[in-house]
């Protein structure tokens, strides 16, 4: 975001819950209520962030499935799984990627970002605002039209990022040093998902980081937002948080008591929070 150095070579539903029919509500035993419905399903896409990839949701999607969604959580091109070189990436490829996801799933999708993953849902919003039911920003940067990550993130000079961020030897992306990531991102989360995020951390475009996003309020601005804070998140702080949401307001702000990483940190309560936005 964030200055760089070199770096070195080298629910279920029980019968209770169904519709009974007119036959049985004869003979029932027990009150009925005249009807009963099962709670309506959604579609979610959600979106990582940077250096992250579709492994970053894997405690939270099988919950939100759990309940009777449908969701999918895609590789940004250059991240996780997905063969693309992260160094020809913009932030128009994520936009393309996100944007095909959300054009097959009909038009009442809850699209969620996190962290950089809200630049991405915001240009989606403003691409495609009939096919969403909801934003969701979780810990993500908000922003207003014109703005950049590295424009948001000049108003904290003070950012741990802004010293561990490791420029790769071409100068087109930049690394987090492994030493500062339990640090940054992970202080709160299991070591079993601090030795994963090691293990499958990739490179970011610093291109991405540079480039604005521009929405209107009448494309953007009609989709419904709400906003998940992380109170203790020391790479977005809640100052800036607090700073975006002011900026955009959101119909629902939410909190969790979590550092940059609640999908590991506090997959059950962040779950909760999300179906509860639908």
């Amino acid at each position: 975001m964030w200055g760089a150095r070199e770096q070195a070579p080298g629910l279920k539903y029980s019968f209770m819950d169904l519709p009974l029919s007119d036959e049985c509500r004869e003979n029932r035993s027990f009150p009925v209520p005249a009807q009963t419905r099962l709670p309506p399903m959604a579609s979610y896409v959600l979106v990582h962030g940077a250096w992250h990839g579709r492994w970053c949701w894997g405690h939270v999607a099988p919950l939100l499935r759990a309940r009777g969604h449908t969701v999918i959580a895609p590789d940004l091109p250059g991240h996780g799984d997905d063969p693309a070189p992260a160094n020809a990436q913009t932030l128009d490829s994520y936009v393309q990627r996100i944007r095909a996801t959300v054009s097959g799933l009909g038009n009442d999708v809850i699209l969620v970002g996190h962290s950089l993953g809200g630049l991405v849902i915001s240009a989606v919003a403003e691409a495609l605002p009939d096919h969403l039911r909801h934003l969701v920003y979780v810990t993500a940067f908000l922003p207003r039209d014109g703005d950049s990550l590295v424009r948001i993130c000049s108003v904290d000079p003070d950012n741990p990022l802004n010293t561990a961020s490791v420029r790769t030897p071409d100068g087109q992306c930049v690394t987090v040093d492994p030493e500062r990531l339990r640090e940054i991102f992970y202080a709160d989360c299991p070591a079993a998902d601090l030795a994963l995020a090691k293990a499958r951390l990739g490179p970011e475009p610093r291109a991405v980081m540079f480039q604005p996003v521009h929405v209107t309020p009448e494309r953007f601005g009609r989709v419904p937002r709400a906003y998940i804070h992380c109170s203790r998140d020391v790479a977005l702080p809640l100052f800036v948080q607090e700073q975006m949401v002011a900026a955009s307001p959101c119909g629902t702000v939410l909190t969790l008591p979590t550092g940059h990483s609640p999908f590991f940190a506090a997959p059950q309560a962040l779950a909760a929070q999300l179906g509860s936005l639908m």
